[in-house]
């Protein structure tokens, strides 16, 4: 077989072969990373590359899956319109992050590279250590530097990691700082996971099954009902709305 032959290969063939990396890396694939698939004899050029991965991204249109280009590279990943019903194959809770670390994690991503003392000026309270621990062991941020004054700060900024999880291509990505609100007013972006919405939402069927049992109560054939002081009755249902109040959000 010559090499011409062996160099020469179709496009779907290509293309089925990064799709097929693609599922079995679980990650982002760099066009090194790529390349290296195919030995000497037939690697494909970069072009040839990238217009079989838009070919297969094209395909992807229509589907449960996409191809995405985040900083480590390309990546097959679950449509984000899936994730509703993706989610119900795992019984475990998904990982909620307070407001302070996402408040945290936006100065470093805006204003790196940062140091712990100067977002605390920014936030107006002191940065709890274990956030700081929760972003480096997901490795959203890594120390890369020091501030030359006393006592040599460390300065704080984001890695590939954070782009690849957010997906960002670079962090020129991010949305424009004119485009954001002030921190206080973000409370309905910063609860990702709907904590507040889901207490509301309980509260309000609480107060619902207590208005029905109530109801329940008063239609009771009065020879088959107790008597009851309806104070007390008016008491109970307070009480049992009291009782659901939402908590208040921990604004560290």
């Amino acid at each position: 077989m010559s090499t011409d032959q062996i160099t020469n290969i179709d496009i779907n063939t290509l293309k089925n072969i990064l799709e097929a990396s693609l599922l079995a890396a679980g990650q982002p694939l760099s066009m090194l990373q790529i390349s290296a698939l195919f030995s000497e004899t037939e690697r494909p050029s970069n072009d040839e590359i990238h217009q079989a991965l838009e070919l297969l991204s094209e395909e992807c249109e229509n589907r449960g899956i996409e191809l995405v280009e985040v900083a480590s590279g390309w990546r097959l990943q679950i449509r984000q319109t899936m994730h509703l019903w993706i989610s119900r194959m795992w019984t475990e809770k998904p990982q909620r992050y307070s407001r302070a670390l996402l408040e945290t994690l936006a100065l470093i991503a805006y204003r790196q590279p940062i140091t712990r003392g100067e977002i605390e000026d920014v936030r107006g309270v002191s940065v709890s250590s274990s956030i700081i621990r929760t972003m480096q062991e997901r490795d959203w941020i890594r120390v890369i530097g020091h501030r030359d004054v006393p006592g040599k700060p460390a300065l704080l900024g984001t890695t590939r990691a954070f782009l690849d999880y957010f997906n960002l291509k670079s962090l020129d990505d991010l949305p424009n700082l004119a485009e954001i609100q002030e921190m206080v007013n973000l409370e309905p972006e910063l609860d990702l996971e709907g904590v507040e919405r889901e207490k509301l939402r309980q509260k309000k069927e609480d107060e619902t099954a207590a208005l029905k049992a109530v109801k329940a109560e008063d239609s009771t054939p009065l020879e088959d009902k107790p008597k009851e002081d309806k104070t007390e009755v008016e008491a109970t249902t307070e009480t049992i709305a009291d009782s659901v109040e939402p908590g208040p959000i921990n604004n560290e």
